[in-house]
């Protein structure tokens, strides 16, 4: 079944400073580490994150994500699925997630 594209800002209209908030909150960024970790950028359902909040603040900090151009959100009615911007975020701010996926590792990001 496919799903509704729940969009963001286009690419080359990613604010700093709207990223910045967006990772500023701990769930959020737990969620980020765990998408640049996973080089396959594979779809994800918003459940599977095991984040210890309720589901309407779950949609808030999703929603917060895509709004901030750091995710896709893939409404299927009954569910959602997430899914890493990576190129866009990567072509706006080299880096970044590699500073996410090291933390994610637990370590410093490679040079």
């Amino acid at each position: 079944m496919a799903g509704k594209n729940l969009a963001g800002p286009e690419a080359d209209a990613l604010d700093l400073g709207a990223v910045f908030r967006a990772l500023a909150d701990e769930h959020r960024r737990s969620v980020m580490t765990q998408l640049a970790a996973d080089r396959g950028d594979n779809e994800r359902g918003c459940n599977s994150f095991d984040l210890p909040i309720s589901k309407q603040t779950q949609t808030h900090h999703f929603r917060v994500l895509r709004e901030a151009g750091l995710i896709d959100e893939i409404d299927y009615g009954n569910r959602k699925g997430v899914r890493l911007r990576r190129t866009d975020v990567e072509k706006k701010f080299p880096g970044l997630l590699a500073l996410l996926e090291a933390e994610a590792a637990g370590g410093a990001p490679s040079r």
